[in-house]
């Protein structure tokens, strides 16, 4: 079987993965291979901290996929030789007041509901654990399960692997046949014809797809990359959350030295890095982790996440020859294990008994079509 996967993000690329780790014949096409959502992501594979209000249906998944990534990353480590610049270091999310403290309480709750193991710190406790952070920080949740890898090593690293299948061209429409999607025309006139097509291309997919039309939105967020002093200790052990004034932000640290600032989130359709949101990261950053302002800026960067009006991902078969993998938010690097199985599973007609309860009628692209139930 030939299958052509449009997009070469994490999730197209481990999806591409997946498939000729299975027999398949795969070809990749993407004009700038891994330089989308992924690019700019931080790499949280965090379950628990990611566990919001009103997204009940997104907890299991995120277990699941979280579940699978030690055998993904080891796989893909060993087939590539490369460091994927993966973490086991655990996650602190602090409260930047006593307002925020009360929140991160209410959120603890939910995250215990939802199984999650998690535990209430002080505000002293957790600077024993970090010593940098601002004395300020009058509480925080501990999720020792939470860690973090670096995306672009990820996709260097599926990028080595499929080198030599993967077109850098723009994917500009679906070629269907009698309803079956049968091919790829792309930007200098040609046609790359396939038993399947994946349509893992974020918010860009609609434009080559033209229909149906899924319901995606573009969903900006700017992304700080610092590097502190090599000459000083390392500034952060393990990645910090937070609420600030109620705002989310977060900082990860890597093993090289890196860090990583971020959660800015905006639906304006601006491209570009904005300097009202550098401000802000930077501005509540201070507020957990004085000791940033002294690290170097090495790189601003803003991106596009492909969002669901639910904030799940839509996973599924459009047509006989077509699945669309595409929607994951900010959630796409923590579930691309669970994405590219899936993805997988279905291009090749295949079982998914793995995935909890009723994953497959939620992620569904049909979710959006079918008419609400009539009120009793």
């Amino acid at each position: 079987m030939h299958v052509i996967v449009i997009g070469a993000g994490i999730i197209g690329l481990a999806t591409a993965w997946e498939l000729e780790s299975r027999g398949a014949a795969v070809t990749v096409v993407d004009p700038q291979p891994g330089e989308g959502a992924t690019y700019a992501a931080a790499g949280m594979i965090a379950p628990a901290a990611e566990i919001a209000w009103g997204q009940s249906p997104l907890f299991p998944l995120m277990r699941a996929s979280a579940a699978l990534y030690p055998d993904f990353s080891a796989r893909l480590a060993a087939a590539s030789g490369d460091d994927l610049g993966e973490t086991a270091a655990e996650t602190l999310v602090c409260a930047g007041d006593r307002a925020d403290l009360t929140t991160l309480r209410e959120l603890r709750s939910l995250q215990i509901r939802a199984g999650s193991a998690v535990e209430l710190l002080t505000g002293s406790q957790a600077r024993a654990l970090e010593p940098a952070l601002a004395p300020g920080v009058c509480g925080a949740v501990r999720i020792p399960g939470d860690h973090a890898i670096d995306p672009r090593r990820v996709t260097a690293a599926l990028l080595g692997l499929l080198a030599e299948r993967v077109v850098r061209m723009e994917a500009i429409e679906i070629v269907r046949t009698a309803g079956r999607t049968t091919g790829v025309g792309l930007s200098d006139g040609s046609l790359l014809t396939g038993d399947q097509v994946v349509i893992a291309a974020g918010e860009a997919g609609n434009a080559i797809a033209e229909a149906p039309l899924l319901p995606l939105r573009a969903v900006h967020g700017d992304i700080i990359r610092l590097r502190s002093d090599p000459q000083s200790p390392p500034l952060l052990t393990r990645t910090i959350r937070g609420l600030v004034a109620g705002r989310p932000v977060y900082i990860v640290p890597r093993p090289d030295g890196e860090l990583v600032l971020g959660a800015t989130s905006r639906e304006d359709g601006r491209p570009g890095v904005l300097a009202e949101g550098v401000h802000r990261l930077l501005h509540d950053a201070e507020r957990l982790v004085p000791g940033l302002l002294r690290a170097e800026i090495t790189e601003i960067t803003a991106r596009a996440r492909p969002g669901s009006p639910d904030d799940l991902p839509i996973i599924g078969r459009t047509d006989p020859g077509c699945v669309v993998s595409t929607g994951y938010f900010r959630h796409g690097v923590l579930l691309a294990p669970l994405g590219a199985r899936l993805g997988a599973d279905l291009v090749l007609d295949t079982d998914s008994e793995w995935l909890p309860p009723g994953a497959l009628e939620s992620l569904s692209p049909e979710r959006f079509e079918r008419e609400p139930a009539p009120a009793h």
